[in-house]
């Protein structure tokens, strides 16, 4: 802790201030799934003391563009459809907060509910609602050419592990579930951002990357990035949770509107709603093993949700499951699945804990099936230096 914490000096995300700003609100969707079937923002646009107000009509259109950058855009304010219980539709900039949560009220929006899923098992089974159309999965041989919100399939490994699961004396098969996780972080979302008629613009943010949120807010809203300047203050908690660009091109994009500096502020109950956690998952583990300690075959299987939109998590959980053993035989495979939820964002070892919990509750079961202390079962186990890592395969 540095000494402008300790005295109250340290200025924070929400300590940010320019003369003149506004205050910056977001609409949210209050369902999990539906079609956005028309935004009518002509009351609000017309109320005293609001100065802008912004749809996905007013973001770039980059559905014909690089597929990643689609949907952190869509993520920050929904394009024809909310895809979580939170999802940004609309947002406003007014004069005071009074005045900025009434316009939010003044917006209608109508919405057609559609089929939603959230738990990462049901979402892989076949008649599950689809939460991206778009989405084929990557990883197969062939690849799909129907939908699925299994968005990859990854695979490492080596050796035999059927043959290696017939020599073992003991096996141990069992599956874990854990639930999403927020950080949890102190500091909410917040950013001060600034943009001028010519192009130029500040923006004043807590993050735990500056120079992505530049980059990222720049190629998302078509601004020269050499014209935009990112200043991170002091951060209030990260652990992961503050690498995402969540509020700020939405506050970039209402400054732009207004010319006028907009201060966005989230919620406690946003930063929860809509802002990323860890997966939730759902894990297959078995192991065999003989009676002296040997580990013959270890397998895993990892199925990570990662919110509404593709990612790597469960890519990252597969390849890390067996990180700390030298096995013979070993398979873990990973599948990385879309579900109506905000999107998954990095957590302290991101995607390792929930592999790391199902693979260390099995060794505990094997150890006491095999009648050895648990601690030197792993010892036995362990890997040390030179022990090969899982290959992708």
């Amino acid at each position: 802790m540095c000494s402008s914490d300790l005295t109250g000096r340290a200025k924070y995300g929400a300590d940010a201030f320019a003369p003149g700003q506004l205050v910056g609100k977001i609409l949210r969707s209050p369902h999990a799934h539906a079609e956005i079937r028309k935004i009518d923002t002509s009351k609000a646009e017309k109320m005293p003391g609001v100065k802008a107000v912004i749809t996905s009509a007013d973001l770039p259109d980059l559905t014909g563009g690089n597929r990643g950058e689609l949907d952190i855009l869509e993520n920050c304010m929904a394009r024809g459809r909310a895809l979580y219980d939170g999802h940004a539709v609309a947002a406003v900039a007014a004069v005071d907060e009074a005045t900025a949560k009434a316009a939010l009220k003044a917006i209608k929006v109508s919405y057609k509910k559609l089929p939603h899923v959230t738990d990462v098992d049901e979402a892989m089974k076949p008649g599950a609602p689809i939460v991206q159309p778009h989405v084929r999965t990557i990883g197969l041989d062939p690849m799909p050419t129907e939908p699925s919100n299994v968005s990859m399939r990854s695979q490492f490994g080596h050796g035999d592990v059927e043959a290696g699961f017939a020599e073992a004396d003991v096996i141990v098969e069992k599956t874990y579930k854990t639930e999403q996780t927020h950080q949890g972080y102190i500091e909410p979302h917040a950013c001060l951002a600034s943009v001028s008629p010519d192009g130029t613009g500040e923006l004043w943010v807590t993050t735990q990357g500056h120079f992505v949120f530049r980059n990222v807010c720049a190629s998302l809203l078509g601004m020269d990035i050499a014209k935009l300047k990112v200043t991170s203050s002091e951060i209030g908690g990260g652990f992961g949770g503050k690498t995402h660009v969540w509020v700020e091109p939405v506050a970039l994009a209402l400054s732009r509107k207004a010319n006028r500096p907009v201060k966005l502020v989230m919620s406690r109950e946003e930063v929860f709603k809509a802002t990323g956690p860890t997966c939730s998952t759902s894990v297959d583990v078995k192991i065999g093993a003989k009676k002296d300690g040997t580990i013959t075959a270890a397998y895993a299987e990892c199925r990570y949700q990662n919110g509404a939109f593709p990612a790597t998590w469960g890519l990252l959980g597969a390849m890390t499951s067996w990180a700390c053993y030298d096995l013979p035989n070993v398979k873990s495979v990973g599948y990385d699945v879309v579900v109506n939820r905000p999107k998954v964002a990095a957590y302290r070892a991101p995607s390792a804990p929930m592999a790391a919990f199902g693979v260390e509750s099995t060794m505990d079961l094997v150890a006491e099936a095999i009648g050895m202390d648990p601690v030197e079962f792993r010892l036995k186990n362990a890997a040390k230096e030179g022990t090969s890592a899982l290959r992708e395969v």
